[in-house]
């Protein structure tokens, strides 16, 4: 194995080869179309976080070009993510914000570990009702964190816990600011009527038009009819004084090590879902390219981006599926388009920074609401009743914790469930039949003598009762067990055998084993298993069977 071509190998370095200046423009196009796109959501994002909005800006340059030029997809985009928002949140509120830029950086050394040892391919078995629960958990959080800047409620910190955001929102209802909810219901019919429009366009010669964001439409409207008007609604002027016209310096926080040491659970889970949501995001694009990008490679590059961002303003970072989807139908086709997306945006906070400070929140709202609902995958509710009841509980708890409770505990919960459903499923596939005269007609007239068992599935510590009921029921002088259709064994497995082996000496049964191939040899020879079973193996069922005829016979003579 060599450094360069499989341990840390950018997916950049293989695009390079027979790179031209075709392709050059393609990228350059895309990456400019993601950038504009890109503006107003890593905004939102950052404010919904409880965030100045310049920190979604400073992730999406930073992280966008990190995770575009070390990554192991093609057209992936990085930059601050709506799944992160109710998990930053909860870091900001209870821990501070010097700690979140801890809990960032070490959940990006987590991700480079995850990628160096390969361990990428393992986020696939994460369960899809546990990622349907909490995305569709998420969702809900975010629309209903920006009801207060939807309705333009004076609140001055919102609470991070569920119970806590309807009770303040509740007790501010009164405060509500007609101009600011007209403003962002028009902010979201824009959004919604643009897609729909844009769709109608890319069919006339006025295509390129329909490659125009409906959240940037949105975007300059509200904030020309706010500006021109003087609508008393807070804008990022007012609220967060405006967006710095240069890139930050290096910060050291000056975190607390007594409330760092509770960062363990909320470091999980950053590092969880940011490889949950950019190895998910790079499989939507390998489907819609055609290609297959590296997972190993994408967490590594993750981590990097994870463990610089935080250090100079940003927060945490991941795929993003929006961005990527704009960038591969905008013509990106390698992963120069997100590095020119990361340098558009860097052109924008250099040059027109001072603009921002009269965008409306309302209008952002407006634009995270839509990035919400479309975030939902709502018809999977409709669908539970195609499933069995063990999906649906997994599926609704997740949900329901992690509305109600937190993302932590609802994933912790729903992991757990997963597990145990799927051990209930393997371990119900996995039986024990007796073998009767009619299958074996050389066991005729020795039912006396010789019981005959054959082992199904995988014998594992949810099965071993399998083992143990033919323990209760030996009683005959001879005892066959047939393990050629068992395709694992575990440590239990393998001391559950060893008890029937002490169980069959001590009521002086002789024991024949027959079928021991493949990983169950392997584990009976490492166990030590195989040296109690010397001189009590057969190759198969008949043989054994043959076998304990003539065990029988002698000891009958």
């Amino acid at each position: 194995m060599t450094f360069n071509s499989h341990l840390f190998r950018p997916k950049l370095l293989d695009c390079l080869q027979g790179y031209n200046r075709q392709r050059l423009g393609q990228d350059i196009g895309a990456g400019l179309t993601v950038g504009v796109v890109a503006l107003p959501l890593a905004m939102a994002f950052a404010i919904a976080s409880g965030l100045k909005p310049e920190a979604g800006l400073f992730t999406a340059i930073i992280a966008g070009f990190l995770i575009s030029a070390l990554g192991g997809s093609r057209v992936q985009i990085g930059g601050p993510a709506g799944a992160f928002i109710v998990i930053v949140y909860g870091i900001v509120e209870r821990y501070g914000l010097a700690n979140l830029i801890l809990a960032t950086a070490m959940s990006g050394v987590l991700l480079f570990l995850m990628g160096l040892f390969r361990l990428g391919s393992l986020i696939r078995f994460i369960p899809v009702a546990v990622v349907i629960g909490f995305t569709n958990g998420i969702a809900v959080l975010i629309m209903l964190s920006q009801i207060k800047d939807l309705l333009g409620l004076k609140i001055v910190s919102m609470p991070a816990d569920f119970f806590g955001i309807l009770n303040a929102l509740g007790h501010h209802l009164h405060s509500a600011n007609l101009a600011a909810l007209l403003l962002a219901l028009a902010s979201l019919s824009l959004v919604v009527g643009w897609l729909r429009m844009s769709r109608r366009l890319a069919e006339t010669p006025y295509r390129a038009l329909s490659m125009i964001p409906g959240s940037i439409i949105a975007l300059v409207f509200a904030t020309l009819v706010t500006w021109l008007l003087n609508l008393p609604v807070d804008t990022i002027g007012s609220k967060f004084g405006g967006i710095p016209a240069a890139m930050p310096g290096f910060q050291w926080p000056a975190f607390s090590w007594d409330s760092a040491r509770f960062l363990l659970m909320p470091t999980l889970t950053l590092a969880l879902l940011g490889a949950i949501e950019s190895l998910l995001c790079a499989r939507i694009a390998d489907g819609m390219i055609g290609d297959r990008h590296n997972p190993n490679q994408e967490l590594m590059a993750q981590g990097v981006a994870n463990f610089v961002t935080p250090f100079f303003g940003g927060m945490p970072a991941t795929g993003t599926i929006a961005r990527t989807v704009t960038n591969i139908k905008s013509g990106g086709t390698t992963p120069i388009s997100g590095m020119v997306h990361a340098l558009t945006l860097l052109a924008v906070v250099l040059v027109a920074a001072p603009l921002a400070g009269h965008v409306p929140l309302a209008a952002l709202a407006a634009i995270l609401m839509f990035v919400a609902w479309n975030m939902g995958e709502w018809r999977e509710f409709l669908h539970l009743r195609q499933y069995r009841m063990p999906y649906r509980i997994t599926l609704l708890a997740v949900f329901f914790l992690t509305v109600v409770f937190d993302l932590t505990v609802a994933v912790e919960v729903g992991l757990v469930a997963a597990c145990l459903t799927f051990i209930y499923r393997i371990s119900s596939l996995s039986r024990c039949e007796a073998v009767s005269r009619l299958d074996h007609p050389s066991l005729a007239g020795h039912d006396h003598a010789i019981q005959a068992w054959r082992l199904y599935g995988a014998l594992f510590f949810g099965a071993v009762k399998l083992v143990e009921d033919i323990e209760d029921k030996i009683s005959t002088p001879v005892l066959v067990v047939d393990l050629k259709n068992v395709i694992y064994i575990d440590s239990s497995g393998a001391d559950a055998l060893m008890n029937l082996i002490d169980t069959c000496r001590k009521k002086e049964v002789q024991l024949i084993v027959c079928g021991l191939l493949h990983q169950p040899l392997d584990i009976a020879r490492r166990s030590g298993l195989l040296e109690h079973l010397e001189g009590r193996l057969a190759p198969d069922l008949p043989a054994g069977i043959q076998q304990a005829v003539s065990l029988t016979a002698r000891r009958d003579q």
